[in-house]
């Protein structure tokens, strides 16, 4: 009865007889399901092909705690597909394995909810896809066989033909897939890999040996030949051979990928892990000899949904993230991705298995991992282990408008706006190599704030001039390998999905290319159906304009940032959107250096703005650049600063005109949290 079910209802989702649309959706990711009911909502003929049999991607796939930043700039579709999920919650019958009320994360007078179960997340993708009446092909996938996929009339894309040898014309097409096939076999231009930091001005991107302060790093000394201390019996498993570039340099390195498992420790909804069959004990290795170092940390981040289970990230030295398995992903064919795939599934299997069984995982880890095992009612048809790979990056258009860090960190005007992003700069680690020491570490982690919410630029969805006039592009957007890292977001994707389609009904409309899409007309349809082109709550409850404020201010979203990725706005007052702190971790790698225009040369009171807080640091050393040195200034933030509660002097020096002094925060010695939130410039006299 259950097999009819499905078939009656996969029947109901068949394409209309006609295999010609105004726009045809490549990729049924919730980027591509956003696009597609965004067109049919704009009157126009839409086909979804999905060459798999689910809808959804990641959001579906297990990706169930939404990394969003501010959730403010969330619009359109997309925040009205978190709003499904909290009125999903907000039925008590959707509460099998738990009671609604000790979920923390349900909040009853919130509009949205951003934390779900996979099954929950695609219900309400079909819902969406089936109340716009928009037709969804299952299990067709592009033709990548050279000039068989992709007919072109010049450069336009006229039809893209799956491997069945189904045909789907359109007069406007949208990847939306991870990989950007369509955009590939198209020939525009694009990118793989790290882009060195000199490409587009930035200082993130790049080989990145030097930001390797977070938590995914190996913090005890561990060998990595094969016979301890001996080079000459070779590398174990994971490390890369090859030498890596000096940090800030490109190579061809992706971040790595995993599966976002949706675990449980509810006895009853339970699966345990089991041994692959193919398991290889090599694969596991550092993961025995970084426990046997010292380091007893749980490798994984089981963050909590609804009803028992998990969305569990990689975490830690060794862990889901099967780190340099994947650089020939983007390219590669059907079945060398499938092999790839695969891979990444045994090894997750098997570190899983290792984790709750291996006699060298020490015994407390394994007490601590007995209680978890994959859902029972999720991921039915793939053996409960989620259907889509975390490919966190491919390829990456390159348009005429390449987003990079000064877009992200708004250091420069970002035109022609068409959604909005503001998580962390993120990067999983690249690479596993051997230190100078001769120990293993990882490569490549990044995570460093944008400092608040951005705009993302039409540009950054279309090819350049003069390439494919009839493509847009909402997931595999022109961006640097750093700035991808904040962009590749579902609810960032979901929301340029909705722009794409809107852009495409109005070249569909107007007969033009989607380069030449009059933006005014784009934007005024977004802002009408709720899309957030700006941010109007720069300054949120609690926060103070730094442009109304005396002198020279520089907040701390502009402020030069190593480390300080964690924001908040818990504790008022503050400048801007809220401040950054250190998280009470890695003493002497963060620091924070505000950098002032000052219009004239002269003497100036410096002063540092933070929120006083009992769990603050006592000694926080700050220093002052000035025109006649360097000067170090203790500062104890668990004491209110000034009579406001917010200004704390670090005294009056001499500076030059322009660009010429600073303000560094550390967080060295630091005995509690470290903040950082704005610097003052006033103007003084000697």
């Amino acid at each position: 009865m259950r097999r009819l079910a499905v078939l009656a209802l996969l029947a109901t989702w068949s394409p209309a007889a006609a295999a010609d649309y105004d726009v045809v959706v490549y990729g049924g990711t919730a980027s591509g399901a956003a696009a597609a009911v965004q067109a049919a909502r704009m009157g126009k003929t839409v086909v979804l092909v999905e060459p798999g049999r689910h809808v959804g991607g990641l959001t579906s796939g297990g990706l169930g705690w939404t990394d969003s930043g501010n959730k403010a700039v969330i619009g359109g579709i997309s925040r009205e597909f978190y709003q499904r999920v909290k009125r999903h919650y907000d039925d008590p019958k959707a509460w099998v394995h738990e009671k609604r009320d000790e979920y923390k994360f349900y909040r009853k007078d919130e509009d949205a909810m951003w934390t779900f179960e996979p099954k929950v997340a695609e219900r309400i993708l079909r819902e969406l896809l089936a109340e716009a009446k928009v037709p969804v092909v299952f299990g067709e996938r592009l033709d990548r066989a050279p000039g068989k996929g992709v007919k072109l009339d010049g450069k336009r894309i006229v039809s893209l033909t799956t491997e069945s040898g189904r045909a789907f014309s359109g007069k406007m097409f949208i990847d939306a897939t991870y990989e950007g096939d369509l955009m590939a076999a198209a020939g525009v231009s694009y990118a793989v890999g790290r882009e060195p930091n000199k490409q587009y001005g930035e200082t993130l991107n790049g080989v990145a040996r030097k930001w390797n302060t977070h938590l995914h790093r190996f913090t005890a000394k561990v060998d990595p030949y094969v016979k301890p201390g001996d080079p000459k019996s070779g590398l174990l498993f994971g490390i890369d051979p090859n030498p890596l570039p000096a940090d800030g340099e490109a190579d061809n390195r992706l971040q790595a990928y995993c599966f976002r498992m949706c675990m449980t420790d509810v006895e009853a909804n339970r699966v345990p892990f089991e041994k692959p069959a193919d398991y290889d004990e090599r694969w596991y290795e550092l993961l025995f000899r970084n426990f046997e170092a010292g380091d007893l940390r749980i490798p994984m981040k089981p963050d909590r949904m609804p009803n028992g289970k998990t969305d569990t990230n990689n975490n830690c030295a060794v862990s889901t993230d099967f780190i340099g398995q994947n650089y020939r992903y983007p390219a590669a064919s059907y079945a060398e991705r499938e092999k790839i795939v695969a891979a990444h599934l045994s090894y997750q299997k098997g570190l899983m298995w290792s984790l709750l069984n291996h006699p060298r995982v020490p015994e407390k880890v394994r007490g601590q991992m007995a209680k978890w095992g994959l859902a029972k009612d999720e991921f039915t048809d793939t053996g409960h282990w989620p259907h889509q790979l975390y490919i966190r990056e491919a390829r990456r258009l390159v348009g005429d408008y390449v987003h990079t860090e000064l877009d992200c960190r708004r250091k420069r005007e970002t035109p022609k706006s068409v959604g909005m992003g503001s998580y962390n700069m993120d990067s999983h680690n690249c690479a596993r190599y051997v230190t100078p020491e001769g120990t293993v570490q990882n490569e490549g982690d990044v995570q460093e704030g944008t400092g608040g919410p951005y705009r993302i630029s039409y540009g950054s969805i279309v090819p350049k001039a003069g390439e494919c006039p009839n493509l847009l592009v909402p997931v595999c957007v022109s961006s640097s390998h750093i700035a991808y890292g904040s962009i590749r977001m579902e609810p960032v994707f979901m929301v340029l999905g909705q722009s794409a389609a809107t852009a495409a009904a109005v070249a569909i409309d107007d007969k033009v290319d989607v380069q030449a899409v009059d933006y005014e007309k784009l934007r005024k349809r977004l802002v009408a159906d709720k899309q957030v082109v700006e941010y109007a709550g720069a300054v949120k409850e609690g926060g103070i304009d730094p442009k109304k404020l005396p002198g020279v201010v520089v907040d701390d979203a502009d402020a030069e940032l190593k480390g300080f990725a964690s924001a908040s706005g818990s504790v008022a007052p503050f400048v801007g959107s809220g401040y950054r702190h250190d998280g009470n971790a890695d003493r002497g790698k963060q620091t924070a250096t505000f950098t002032p225009d000052l219009p004239a040369a002269g003497w100036y009171e410096v002063r540092l703005a933070y929120t006083a807080n009992p769990n603050r640091a006592s000694n926080v050393v700050v220093t002052v650049t000035h025109a006649d040195g360097r000067t170090g200034v203790k500062v104890d933030q668990r004491r209110k600063p000034g009579a406001d509660g917010l200004w704390a002097s670090l005294g009056t020096f001499r500076f030059e005109k322009e660009k010429l002094g600073s303000v560094t925060v550390s967080n060295a010695d630091a005995d509690g949290y470290v903040v950082v939130d704005a610097v003052q410039w006033l103007p003084a006299k000697e």
